[in-house]
């Protein structure tokens, strides 16, 4: 398969199966064909980048606009949230189930190449080390911004200029939302930005067990939420219980807007 640079800031893989649920952009990719993209990728080709949005993402959008061309130009959006796959699934839509976990998990066990140079942004120096210690034949170039970033115009062009620099078929940005996401669409605004960018979350931190995700049990029965909110219940408990209401009207709306538009 061919390098798929150079696509158009706002393209994704493909037309016809980007969906909007919830008011947010979905692409109809399951995870292997994914993968066999990445892996036919080159360090050479014009950025783009993938967001993996889950219920707190899509609450956060509908509430703020601006977020909306970090997620509508991304080159990929997979569906991060199994109750917003079963949700849609109630509607007859096919959205997979593509969480940044997994998807980086694989990356690294089947697609990045020992000696590869990666470039990480991420939220502190102890994941860059603990990614080193867990794959010792991979060249990373890492990042740690301050924790305002987002706020911070001339820390997140830090970011960026760091980014275009290194020239890594892949970027992991680590740095929570909505705060990885504007980086890596800066990024690819950037003319000298290159490679495939992943904003993943706390993806490296289940990677290298400083986190423990839940047991396979809890995330094919959609509770993974559940398990992340008791591991790390002062900091979780306002996201997912103020998510649960918008979520519900959310959806509720976009039944109201496919009936109608059936009518």
């Amino acid at each position: 398969m061919a390098d798929l640079a150079p696509w158009s800031m706002g393209e994704a893989y493909c037309a016809d199966r980007r969906h909007y649920f919830l008011g947010a952009p979905f692409d109809g990719i399951r995870k292997e064909a994914v993968l066999s993209l990445l892996d036919n990728c080159s360090s050479h080709a014009r950025f783009r980048y993938v967001v993996t949005p889950n219920v707190d993402h899509v609450v956060r959008l509908n509430g703020n606009a601006g977020l909306a061309p970090y997620y509508d130009q991304a080159w990929l959006s997979l569906c991060d949230s199994r109750p917003i796959s079963r949700l849609a699934r109630l509607l007859l839509l096919d959205l997979p189930l593509v969480t940044g976990s997994d998807l980086t998990a694989a990356l690294f066990s089947s697609v990045i190449r020992d000696g590869e140079k990666i470039t990480l942004i991420a939220a502190n120096a102890e994941i860059v080390r603990a990614m080193e210690r867990a794959y010792p034949r991979v060249c990373f170039r890492a990042k740690v911004p301050p924790e305002a970033v987002y706020s911070n115009p001339a820390a997140s062009m830090d970011c960026v200029d760091f980014a275009t620099r290194e020239e890594a078929r892949f970027v992991f940005i680590a740095i929570g939302s909505p705060q990885s996401e504007k980086i890596a669409h800066a990024i690819m605004a950037h003319p000298e930005g290159r490679g495939v960018g992943f904003c993943v979350g706390a993806s490296l931190e289940f990677l290298t067990g400083a986190k423990r995700r839940a047991p396979i049990w809890m995330r094919h029965a959609g509770l993974e939420w559940l398990h992340r909110l008791a591991s790390d219940p002062r900091r979780l408990w306002r996201r997912y219980v103020f998510a649960v209401v918008p979520l519900i009207r959310l959806f509720a709306g976009e039944i109201a807007r496919r009936h109608h538009g059936a009518g």
